[in-house]
């Protein structure tokens, strides 16, 4: 326990799923929480249970695709503790398309939310980082964004363009002793991607690429991205965390 003492977070996509455990365990980790995300019922839920269990959070509805909505989450989150030391960019969609049968809309839609809401995030974060002497940048890619997956085309393309983009941040910015890392989940059961196990028909394929005998819970990527956001990875930057159960190991 104190592993955040003293440092302010906002973590996208809370209300459910990876962002929900990262949210819960960074309050117990100490640390100040800004939770958002587009859906503000589950998110209310979250702000309610982690306050009731002496967590400092607060809940804000945020479109991430939204440049004003990004001014305006920060602006609050230094309104309300006077810095960001944290940025987990955790929001995301899926897209279970392959290349030939995807309309382009579908194609921008999933490219504004999993790659221009980190990078619309990360341009109006740095220059408070840069004035609070430095953070932690961690961008949820997926093992997608290191090897290639059939049928989520758009998904992958995003996650393995998010994944470059820490490592240009990385280095663009270490000078300024703000870190940028990215986070590689393999299959996590969350909401997400339970409907493709249960109807795409997803399950052997996953069951079969996955090397241990289980899946991921969202809370084994929440240990991961604690530790990215702490002080114990100090002189870690530009890296890929890869929780994956084996997958990439093929």
């Amino acid at each position: 326990m104190g592993r955040l003492n003293g440092k302010v977070a906002i973590i996208t996509g809370a209300a459910m799923g990876m962002g929900a455990s990262e949210a819960k365990l960074f309050a117990q980790e100490g640390a100040k929480v800004i939770a958002t995300d587009v859906q503000i019922e589950p998110l209310n839920n979250l702000v309610k249970e982690i306050k009731e269990n002496g967590g400092d959070i607060i809940g804000l509805q945020h479109n991430v695709t939204s440049e004003d909505e990004w001014k305006a989450v920060i602006a609050e989150a230094v309104k309300a503790y006077g810095k960001v030391d944290i940025l987990v960019n955790n929001a995301g969609v899926s897209s279970p398309k392959t290349i030939a049968n995807m309309e382009m809309a579908e194609w921008n839609k999933i490219m504004d939310i999993n790659l221009n809401g980190c990078i619309i995030g990360m341009k109006y974060m740095i220059p408070e980082m840069q004035k609070a002497g430095g953070g932690s940048i961690i961008n949820i890619s997926s093992i997608g964004g290191i090897v290639g997956m059939a049928g989520t085309s758009p998904y992958t393309a995003a996650k393995g363009a998010l994944r470059v983009l820490s490592k240009s941040a990385a280095i663009e910015y270490g000078k300024d002793k703000i870190r940028v890392n990215s986070v590689h989940p393999g299959i996590i059961v969350t909401p997400m991607t339970a409907p493709t196990m249960e109807e795409g028909g997803a399950l052997p394929y996953y069951q079969a690429y996955t090397q241990l005998p289980y899946f991921g819970e969202p809370e084994d990527v929440a240990y991961g991205v604690v530790f990215l956001a702490s002080d114990e990875s100090r002189f870690m930057t530009g890296a890929e965390l890869v929780i994956d159960g084996g997958w990439t190991a093929i």
